[in-house]
């Protein structure tokens, strides 16, 4: 039996109320996440366990050499030091004379023809002699020319391995590539620290021993420096 014409008007009228109701849930917006407190501390849990691995070594590092440093007498290792002497021939002197400034090509030559070690540090020319000084945590050298005779001084001086570990905790006549390696590790130990302290103060039942203990040590050591200075 054929549907009757009432029916089928029931029908579209029952299609025309629902659809839209059913198109509006489905095209509803879902609800966006609200950020909780709770994930800011998993997130601070998270980067203090990647940044702990390279900054528990550099920790370790300058704290051993910071004793080093604190404490000389522990070790009383005299640095190897020696000195050379060359002499220029005729026409490498006349070279160097030359030349208003000759520090760059008299290193050069030195370099050429016995070990030294250290960085170009400085040079400086007085009348008829030519000082250049080379530095770096693995020792120094001091070179010195007599222009009149072509005599060269060399005062070289190694570095023993506890010297060059001071040098390098103080970052003393250190290269580029240490110095990037200080900045990077004060900012990797600055985030550690601050991300340790987020969730020592996230323990809500520890909270007032977290803050009598920061208190505490806050004035532990302004008391050790106001002794110092």
């Amino acid at each position: 039996m054929a549907d009757s014409p009432q029916y089928l008007r029931d029908q579209v009228a029952d299609t025309t109320l629902v659809q839209p109701e059913r198109l509006s849930k489905a095209h509803q917006a879902k609800p966006k996440k609200r950020y909780r407190r709770t994930d800011f501390y998993r997130q601070s849990r998270i980067l203090h366990a990647w940044l702990s691995a390279f900054a528990f070594l550099v920790l370790m590092f300058f704290a051993l050499t910071g004793l080093l440093l604190n404490h000389p007498e522990w070790f009383d290792a005299k640095a190897d030091a020696h000195e050379v002497s060359l002499t220029l021939s005729t026409t490498q002197l006349a070279a160097l004379q030359a030349l208003e400034n000759p520090a760059e090509s008299l290193l050069q030559m030195v370099r050429a023809e016995t070990t030294v070690v250290g960085r170009f540090k400085s040079s400086e020319v007085l009348d008829d002699e030519v000082m250049i000084r080379l530095a770096s945590p693995s020792g120094t050298t001091d070179i010195s020319l007599l222009r009149d005779t072509g005599e060269i001084f060399i005062n070289v001086e190694k570095a023993t391995t506890v010297s060059l570990l001071n040098d390098l905790h103080r970052g003393k006549d250190v290269g580029a590539g240490w110095r990037w390696l200080i900045d990077i590790s004060a900012a990797i130990i600055l985030l550690l620290s601050i991300a340790g302290y987020v969730l020592f103060f996230s323990l809500k039942t520890r909270k007032a021993t977290s803050l009598w203990l920061t208190l505490g040590s806050a004035l532990l050591i302004v008391a050790f420096g106001w002794l110092s200075v």
